[in-house]
């Protein structure tokens, strides 16, 4: 093989590896942000620390709504196994209701409270987020009238 022939090959596998080399540590970094969200029992199991950002969803749980002062909104959201509270500020969605599936964005605060900075909710009468029901199918608690 000639000197330059060789040089090309080097070359060439050192883009390999680079590219390789960024891809994992894209990936690495990214990790524990690809999942849409996680229910309440998996908050619990992973043992997510206060402040760290993400996206928690279940059901919202009958007769835990109410209202604080402004505009503070306090419920719980549930999986049928583990029990999340939830304090909100601002104005909630015009179709969240109780007893319906509800994602939300925020963070953990150190009593175990999640912070919510945005509340999704359902769509129509029949409709929840297709990752509340996996959660709900893999926690054992799904109930085939509850949604699609």
């Amino acid at each position: 093989m000639s000197p330059k022939k060789r040089r090309r090959l080097y070359f060439a596998a050192a883009i390999v590896l680079a590219s390789g080399g960024a891809a994992w540590l894209t990936l690495s970094a990214l990790k524990d942000n690809v999942i849409f969200f996680r229910s309440p029992t998996e908050v619990t199991a992973l043992h997510v620390q206060p402040g760290v950002t993400f996206r928690i969803g279940g059901l919202v749980t009958a007769h835990s709504v109410s209202h604080g002062s402004g505009a503070e909104i306090r419920f719980t959201v549930t999986d049928n196994r583990v029990t999340v509270p939830v304090v909100y500020r601002g104005v909630l969605p015009a179709l969240f209701r109780e007893g319906q599936g509800v994602v939300a964005t925020g963070a953990l605060d150190e009593a175990g409270t999640f912070q919510a900075t945005d509340i999704m909710a359902k769509h129509d009468e029949k409709y929840m987020p297709p990752e509340v029901v996996d959660a709900l199918k893999k926690s054992g608690e799904w109930q085939k009238g509850g949604g699609s």
